[in-house]
């Protein structure tokens, strides 16, 4: 994700109402995200939808990766050749 710039990426509320439009297009644009303010106090932030899904795919990936790790801690490995007999066991039940 791109660094956010203090002096053109947070918004008011009020400010961001009358210029969605605008805003949109600026997302868009450079890639920053836009910080939406309530208060003087962080209340969303607009993503880009490419920005969105490279955030959703990075914490799934993360996710599996710290899952593999943990079933690998509890001892749950397998060999390589193992790894080959059940997926090519895996390829035979799908074609059938």
């Amino acid at each position: 994700m791109k660094s956010i710039r203090i002096s053109s990426d947070i918004i008011p509320l009020g400010e961001f109402k009358t210029s969605i439009s605008t805003c949109l297009k600026k997302v868009q644009a450079t890639g920053h995200p836009l910080i939406i303010t309530q208060n003087g106090r962080p209340a969303g932030v607009l993503l880009s939808p490419e920005e969105y899904d490279n955030l959703v795919y990075r914490k799934q990936f993360i996710e599996s990766v710290e899952q593999g790790l943990m079933t690998a801690e509890e001892g749950e490995v397998y060999s390589t050749d193992e790894l080959r007999r059940r997926f090519a066991e895996k390829r035979a039940t799908r074609k059938q």
